[in-house]
């Protein structure tokens, strides 16, 4: 469904990326790994066109994401939950998810795509009218992952949804994101908490300084003692 074959882009004359190859089949889930500045929203950011790439292709079922406006991207059922959450704070939390369903496909169908939000978010259909800027973290993430939801996409890229909460609430996101992914949609999922992580994908490219050095099932790579020393603590 998507390939990265040889992506490269930098910010500016300094490499972000640099060969990078991943694949994603329909309805699975993905995790990219790695330490702070290795490359992973990048990697995000070049999927949705955000970051103009200077070698490789990006491709979503056969499309060249590079041959399109970065808000066409969305129209073939790419949603990005960015890092920080990013919600409308002055909007509510309805208006917020209304936002979502920008593109044509899912604006009319978007009455019926909010009463599943609000079935999944069970504390968002209670907050509806509430503000989103005078919400908790978790709140919040839970506005930002329901505004991905509202594309109704084949492809669900989270960019670090546990950063900033607490642990309560990062069970809450990332149970949340399981019954996500059982419905169907493939999840590409950037986290600093591996072992989190790896219990909820099932293959992950580990990154570091802009190169995948590593991929794997997420038995494979949890086992791995690199990848127990340097992210799982043991």
């Amino acid at each position: 469904m998507l390939e990265l074959s040889g992506v490269s882009a930098s910010y500016g004359s300094v490499p972000a990326i640099t060969d990078v190859n991943i694949s994603i089949r329909a309805g699975e889930a993905v995790g990219l790994l790695g330490a702070n500045g290795a490359g992973k929203s990048t990697t995000l950011r070049a999927v949705s066109g955000l970051v103009k790439l200077f070698a490789g292709k990006v491709t979503f079922d056969g499309v060249d994401l590079a041959t399109l406006p970065p808000y066409r991207i969305p129209e073939l059922g790419i949603a990005h939950v960015p890092e920080g959450r990013q919600v409308f704070p002055e909007m509510t939390v309805q208006e917020n998810l209304e936002i979502g369903a920008y593109v044509p496909k899912a604006k009319a169908d978007r009455a019926r795509t909010m009463e599943l939000v609000y079935s999944i978010f069970p504390r968002l259909a209670d907050r509806r009218k509430q503000l989103a800027g005078t919400m908790s973290g978790g709140e919040q993430q839970m506005v930002a992952v329901g505004r991905g939801l509202m594309l109704k996409p084949r492809l669900l890229m989270l960019d670090e949804p546990s950063l900033g909460l607490a642990p309560v609430m990062t069970d809450v996101t990332f149970e949340k994101i399981g019954e996500i992914h059982k419905m169907g949609t493939a999840i590409l999922l950037v986290e600093q908490n591996v072992s989190r992580a790896l219990s909820l994908v099932q293959r992950a490219y580990v990154l570091e300084s802009g190169n995948v050095i590593m991929q794997g099932t997420s038995a494979e790579l949890a086992n791995n003692k690199q990848v127990q020393a340097a992210y799982l603590g043991i």
